[in-house]
């Protein structure tokens, strides 16, 4: 009884519209998860107390207790190993790794054992976890603070890889990663976590995983992307407006597995694309999408496609780490090229 009155006194409490950013949005799905459903809980590095390094799990631990929103060591490979085995035991884990570069160790817990999990035992145990990290540069972060993930993920087969770009986004998508009956890694470009603002109903409805989302219609070019770097996309979207060239775009948002027909059906209809994300070019997701169109789209094309990216190099320190990102002028400058095929 009392869990089902804090449950209908969450509901009653909740936001309607409110503008907030995408940290917050992370919160209040994370809020709204626990309250929903008892077997929600939240481990990670400093997510008790402290609400996280970010403040994305910011009084979490008051509301719900410290059985649910567990303080772990720093032992990433341990967080990962822990949460696979509470969610094959029917529990729901959100798992926090601290920081991007730090990830690197649950590949073995993730690629091994979560991934595989389903498949191991004919469908008898799932993996219904959720291993969220931020991710990517852009903060004048040191070494190991702004590392580009995606692409390590995604090359796993059972894992779904999921990247918001939005505050409406992140808490609909993160709702139903973490109903969702298999593991999800969910990067939260931190880059966006503070940056803008947007009107997110605290209602418990999800967003489709494993679909992209079309964030401007266009005629002449497609511009695809995902993360933080959806802002520059659309800002050079709206740049080419006084070219006169009408430019879609794209949010990738769910990489794995990836929803390839709108990109397919834009391009189809623009003959032209470039593709842009933060990390580097060698071996980025954007090589697989840039494949998929020449495989299914490539008597469409009317230029070749255009790879806008970070450089095959660690992310540099906070002095250079503006001339690694990806900017709106070299999405412009790869755009006009491919607009000077005719």
């Amino acid at each position: 009884l009392g869990h089902l009155r804090s449950r209908w006194n969450s509901m009653k409490t909740s936001q309607t519209g409110s503008e907030i950013t995408l940290v917050e949005s992370v919160a209040l799905a994370l809020s709204r998860a626990m309250a929903e459903d008892e077997r929600v809980l939240i481990l990670g590095e400093d997510v008790g107390a402290d609400g996280g390094v970010f403040r994305a799990t910011q009084g979490l631990m008051a509301r719900f207790g410290r059985e649910r929103v567990r303080d772990t060591p720093l032992a990433e490979v341990a967080i990962a190993g822990i949460s696979i085995g509470l969610a094959a035991q029917g529990l729901r884990p959100v798992a926090e790794i601290q920081f991007d570069g730090f990830i690197y160790p649950t590949i073995d817990q993730m690629a091994n054992h979560a991934a595989r999990l389903r498949t191991r035992t004919r469908g008898r145990l799932t993996c219904p976890m959720v291993l969220r990290a931020p991710y990517g540069g852009g903060i004048h972060a040191p070494e190991h603070h702004s590392d580009s993930v995606e692409s390590f993920f995604a090359h796993i087969p059972g894992l779904r890889v999921v990247i918001p770009s939005s505050p409406r986004r992140a808490y609909g998508l993160l709702l139903s990663a973490i109903r969702d009956p298999d593991p999800v890694v969910f990067l939260e470009p931190k880059r966006l976590y503070r940056a803008a603002k947007e009107p997110v109903d605290d209602d418990g409805a999800g967003l489709p995983l494993d679909t992209c989302f079309t964030l401007r219609e266009g005629r002449d070019i497609t511009l695809v992307s995902w993360g933080a770097m959806t802002r520059e996309a659309l800002a050079a979207a709206e740049a080419l407006d006084a070219d006169g060239v009408s430019a879609a775009v794209i949010d990738v948002a769910t990489l794995k597995p990836l929803d390839a027909a709108p990109i397919l059906r834009s391009v189809e209809n623009t003959g032209r694309c470039v593709i842009v994300h933060e990390a580097p070019l060698t071996g980025g997701f954007g090589g697989e999408i840039a494949a998929r169109i020449a495989e299914h789209a490539l008597l469409s094309l009317l230029a070749p496609i255009r790879r806008v990216t970070g450089f095959d190099c660690v992310m540099p320190l906070p002095r250079l780490e503006a001339h690694y990102m990806p900017t709106t002028d070299r999405i412009l400058s790869a755009a006009r090229d491919a607009m000077s095929y005719r």
